[in-house]
């Protein structure tokens, strides 16, 4: 997400910044380059015109072109309205009501809105520890009901039965007494869509809102759309009156322009986005970290989040122990790929490290994808456990028999060997550098200065 206006805004900063001293005429030509590379980025034009006045408001006076860094400070103006454009504070879902909340998803058919409601309904259950319902009531798309069905029991969260011939008013009304008898915190309202806004769209959703006062009415727009989602979103607003948003394919999306104009037209907060089809793949939007991940800056503080979410501490306390003593097998290479896919692949990853948008190039080139961990992990898989634990046995008739065994080739199999090797050799490094010594000296210290993605 974000990807070419990453890029794009990389290239006007580092200009500013590699020059000691700023005129006006030097902010007024970089803002121009950021309103274009905004607009390339289909960030709505009110929107725009909005955002660049504001910052050259603050970035072209006497005062910034005379402090220490001026480079720096337009960049902080910039950053400071990026985050006040998509909505300062994030917004989570509130459950303050009396239980069971009812929360009403809406949105056009296609969005992800049933996958979307199943996020939210795992998210509520694991992070919150709440007793979640979910019901569908749309009637109208085929096998609508059983989908969301077939969700809930994926991941554990209960559905409300189906009912043949019951209407979408009697199946809220039946959901939201079943909440109340059986005690659930939460009742989640999966509503049909259409391809379209249309008059019986409108009229359905707003007649279930009326009948069930929902907490929370949150619409699913697809990021992907662009400024589709972004009228999707006014109108949602202005007839049925929502509480927040959920972008969906953010993923795919490497414009950003919805997520960047939607806030800042309906006024409504980004709640989460969706970055991917599995279940667990649904992050908590929060505008401070994204325009950080916009420019460059990176989101270690959601990167540690994530780990925390997906790391299972008993393992990572075992992996610790060995490797006070030195030990790094071939398992724990397995188990460290295992998680690094969990936490969302290498790109997913290295995109919320600072500095690492100036580089989105030579990572596009080395082809960071989940299929390469998936290889090592077939090669690992492939080897017998003593094979594991000593890669020293590894012989050229082994090799051979790893690489048949994972449809890989020989050269697969020694790439994941060497990586193994260094990755033992890094951490050894890391051990005898010991925390003040790495705080020293860094990655620098661990590989020698040497390049990370080489192959």
């Amino acid at each position: 997400m974000f990807d070419s206006l990453t890029q794009r805004l990389g290239d006007v900063f580092d200009r500013l910044t590699r020059r000691g001293a700023l005129s006006e005429a030097d902010v007024q030509a970089a803002l121009r380059e950021v309103r274009v590379a905004l607009l390339e980025a289909d960030v709505a034009l009110p929107v725009v015109k909005d955002f660049i006045a504001a910052v050259r408001e603050e970035a072209v006076g006497e005062a910034i072109i005379r402090s220490v860094s001026p480079g720096q400070m337009v960049i902080k103006i910039v950053h400071d309205h990026l985050v006040k454009m998509l909505g300062s504070d994030g917004s989570d879902i509130s459950l303050r009501a009396t239980p069971p909340v009812p929360i009403l998803m809406v949105g056009l058919q296609g969005s992800g809105k049933t996958t979307t409601t199943a996020k939210i309904a795992l998210r509520l259950k694991n992070r919150d520890r709440k007793k979640v319902l979910m019901a569908s009531l749309d009637v109208a798309r085929p096998a609508a009901q059983e989908q969301l069905a077939i969700l809930g029991r994926q991941i554990d969260v209960a559905t409300l039965p189906v009912v043949a011939g019951q209407k979408p008013l009697a199946i809220a009304a039946r959901a939201i007494e079943t909440g109340r008898l059986e005690g659930y915190d939460a009742v989640l309202l999966d509503t049909a869509g259409r391809l379209h806004i249309d008059e019986a769209l409108m009229l359905e959703v707003a007649a279930v809102r009326d009948a069930v006062h929902p907490h929370e009415t949150l619409l699913v727009a697809d990021a992907l759309t662009g400024q589709d989602a972004i009228n999707v979103a006014r109108e949602f607003n202005e007839r049925i009156g929502l509480t927040g948003i959920v972008l969906t394919r953010v993923d795919g999306d490497s414009r950003g322009g919805a997520a960047l104009s939607i806030r800042a037209v309906t006024g409504k907060p980004i709640k989460f986005i969706g970055m991917g089809e599995k279940i667990e793949a649904l992050e908590a939007f929060h505008p401070a970290r994204i325009a950080g991940r916009i420019l460059g800056m990176g989101d270690v503080v959601g990167l540690v989040e994530k780990a925390a979410e997906t790391v299972e501490q008993e393992e990572a306390e075992k992996l610790a122990a060995k490797l006070a003593k030195g030990n790094f097998d071939l398992d724990d290479f397995a188990s460290q790929l295992k998680q690094l896919r969990k936490m969302g692949g290498l790109t997913g990853m290295l995109g919320m490290l600072p500095g690492v948008g100036k580089i989105k190039k030579q990572l596009a080139e080395a082809n960071l994808d989940d299929r390469i961990i998936k290889r090592q992990e077939a090669i690992i898989s492939s080897m017998t456990r003593t094979e594991r634990k000593n890669p020293k046995l590894m012989n050229a008739s082994r090799r051979r028999r790893i690489a048949a065994g994972s449809g890989t080739t020989v050269q697969d199999v020694n790439r994941v060997l060497k990586q193994h090797q260094d990755m033992q050799t890094m951490m050894k490094q890391m051990n005898k550098l010991g925390q003040k010594g790495f705080m020293r000296h860094g990655l620098a210290g661990l590989m020698g200065g040497g390049n990370p993605f080489g192959r």
